[in-house]
Formats: structure tokens, sequence, C-alpha cells
């Protein structure tokens, strides 16, 4: 199994507490993915949140996962789980998953399309895979919090099969959301952002960026330079905001995965796969989840088995600004 929602049964609010603004909080740096063990087997790179960055733009998750041969088990099998106040957008290098909500959407997405869900007021959903199903499994999970004025807005699914590219003389970029190098992803989000994946190819390119939005860049695969930093598969680097270009090369095989947006400065409490503006907020989503309210049920075959939330942690979650 291979998770693209937190699993996590003792969700780590550590990771958002308040804390003295350090004077380089915002100066560029790596992003140290820590590997998270969820269920039995099962292991992602976390690279948001962390202590010292809860977000960039409005991204505030970030979970890399694969490339995992599941090709002696059932693959992804992800049961019926709640999100609030955020939009997860689903992204994969190799393999596919059956998408259920409880909308009463039932979809496959497959590398090279974007599934994006908002959850707002609240939604249910589950992610597995197919019978059959390909061998190998490999993507990134992204969320995207959502402003205040937004965090109850009705939930939605959208399923975008074709994106826009943007041939930035040996990049090739694919907007996942937002716009780059005069290409515009058709996916709608609440702020101002930016998600692409660079192909890198062979050669030395630069990447427009928006100086108004800090910037972050994972490498899914191969070696690769961005701009004076030598990076490999896995390597995250924090690029700060102001910046108006991003040099990159590498081989062939070189895949970056390009977030940014404009900084997120609304009141934020991340917990399990909750996010608000308080601590009553994701409390009260608790509760409502266990109790069988607000988030509707996740029907149809092969959904899984509907998941427990775990309890919270003692005192009040804090805010994170």
């Amino acid at each position: 199994m291979v998770p693209v929602s937190n699993l996590d049964p003792h969700p780590d609010e550590v990771d958002l507490v308040d804390e003295p603004v350090a004077p380089d909080r915002g100066a560029p740096g790596p992003l140290a993915g820590r590997r998270v063990a969820l269920g039995q087997g099962t292991e992602v790179r976390r690279y948001l949140p962390t202590r010292r960055r809860a977000t960039v733009g409005a991204w505030c998750f970030m979970d890399a996962y694969g490339p995992d041969d599941v090709s002696g088990g059932p693959g992804m099998r992800v049961g019926p789980h709640p999100h609030t106040g955020l939009q997860t957008a689903t992204w994969l290098q190799a393999g596919a998953v059956v998408h259920h909500d409880s909308l009463g959407n039932v979809g496959t997405i497959e590398p090279g399309q974007l599934n994006l869900m908002t959850a707002g007021s609240g939604v249910a959903h589950a992610e597995v895979s197919g019978t059959p199903h390909p061998r190998w499994l490999s993507g990134v999970q992204l969320w995207v919090a959502l402003p205040a004025g937004a965090r109850r807005v009705p939930p939605a699914v959208a399923h975008h099969p074709d994106l826009g590219r943007a041939d930035l003389g040996p990049v090739t970029a694919t907007v996942l959301v937002g716009e780059l190098g005069g290409a515009r992803s058709p996916a709608a989000v609440y702020s101002a952002l930016v998600g692409a994946e660079l192909a890198v190819g062979s050669g030395r390119a630069g990447v427009p960026l928006d100086p108004g939005f800090e910037h972050a860049a994972l490498v899914l695969s191969g070696q690769v330079r961005l701009g004076d930093r030598p990076a490999g598969a896995g390597d995250a680097w924090y690029l700060g905001r102001g910046e108006r270009r991003l040099v990159v090369e590498g081989d062939p095989s070189g895949v970056v995965l390009l977030l940014g947006g404009e900084p997120f400065t609304d009141p934020l409490v991340m917990w399990w796969n909750f996010v608000g503006g308080s601590d009553e907020e994701v409390r009260a989503a608790r509760e409502d989840w266990e109790a069988g309210r607000r988030f509707g049920e996740v029907a149809g075959p092969g959904a899984g088995e509907r998941m427990t939330a775990p309890p919270l942690p003692p005192g009040r979650l804090v805010v994170r600004r």
C-alpha cells in the first residue's frame, strides 16, 4: 500500500507549533524530506510541513512516494477518510489510482493527469489500485490550504487529463496549477499559485518565476542543477522569494516539480487530514467524522474500510501564522 493522504495514526502537531521567527526563515535552503512510516511496510518522504516551514505559498503538504513494485500485492489501499479546508492534488509518475468520493465520483488517475479535489466544508474519499494494476507506483501528494474566505466552499472534484505545456528551450513544463511560460492550467484554485512538472531534457534553460511568489523545487528523477545547486532524485530546495528565473540543467531523465505562490498569511491549523483556521474548527471536523455527520459516505465496491480518526493530542492545537 502506498498512501496519497496522511495515514499517520499519530499526526505530529509539533511540526506546526508557534515559534519565534528566525532571521533566515525566508532564506533559500534545502527542504529535508523526512521519512515517515505509514502502516506496515509503507514509507513516504515528507517535505512539507516542517517545523521551520509550514507552507510554500498555499502549498501546505508535499509527500513523495515510490517507485514501488506493487506487482506482488493489492497496490494502493487507502480507505474512505475525510478532508476539510484544503485541496488535494494527486500527480503520478507511474501507475494508476482509482479515486472514489462521497460526491459519487469514481475515476482512474494516470500519469500526466491531475486530480484536484476541493474539500472545502468537508468531503470523504478513497484511493485504491484497480484489479489488475500496473507493476510500478510512484507519485506525489500535494495539499493546498484554502484561504479563510474559501475554507467552507462546497466540495468538488475535477479531473484534468489535458494540461497546458510550455516549451522553455530544452525544458518542457507541464502546468498543473496556475501559469508558467505562457501556458495555463485549467485547474481552479483559490490562491495565487503555480505548480509545474519540468522535464529537463539535455541542455540549460531559464524557467521564468513570478518574483512576488516564493518557490520550492523537488527533483523527482535524474540528476540536475537548480541554479548553482547540484541535486538528485529526492532532493528538494526552498528557493525563497523575489527570484525571476530558475536556471535548470541536467541529464535527459531529469524531472523537477516546481511549486510556488504568494506567501500564505491566514491563520492555519493542520492535523491529520484536516486544515482549519482554529483549534475549534479542527476538533469539530473530527467529531463530525466520527459521528458520521457532514462528510457523506464513499459507496461502491472496492473503496475499502472507513478510517477512524486518531485521538487528538492533549491541549489546544496551535495556530500557525
